[in-house]
């Protein structure tokens, strides 16, 4: 066990966390933001009823897409700075991911799909079927685009 005379002074120091930005951001009222989230709910429960790969599903997905499309050409945010180093392997273990789910959609489609070989759309579309499942699931893809636009 090492003393505190042992430990170098840059881990004495207290940890800090980054600072947070003040939430909600100042001039702005929480209320816009729960109405926002009221909209967004509510959007998506409509779209979470719509039948799969119909014409108002995908309707239902093309708007909020041409709206953050327009959101994020009209007034792009400020972006982040690259990092200064690209971590390899943080980026091969997501490449290998990526191609290992492609790989395996893309074998089952050429199959066919059969039962002994599911492809990931049909072992997912079980578990989404429920129409309050897929609402959430909906959110959950408009925060995640809203979220990817502020950034």
């Amino acid at each position: 066990m090492a003393t505190t005379e042992q430990v170098p002074e840059r881990r004495r120091r207290p940890i800090r966390r980054r600072e947070l930005p003040h939430w909600p951001p100042k001039g702005q009222h929480p209320v816009g933001y729960a109405l926002a989230g009221v909209v967004l709910g509510a959007y998506a429960w409509i779209l979470g009823g719509f039948a799969p790969f119909s014409v108002k599903s995908l309707i239902g997905v093309l708007i909020p897409g041409a709206v953050v499309a327009i959101i994020a050409y009209g007034w792009p945010p400020q972006r982040i700075p690259p990092p200064e180093k690209l971590d390899i392997a943080g980026v091969s273990y997501w490449t290998i991911v990526v191609a290992a789910l492609f790989e395996w959609e893309a074998s089952s489609w050429k199959d066919g799909s059969p039962s002994w070989h599911p492809s990931l759309t049909d072992l997912i579309n079980p578990l989404l079927e429920p129409h309050a499942i897929k609402s959430v699931a909906v959110f959950l893809w408009l925060l995640t685009g809203w979220g990817l636009v502020r950034r």
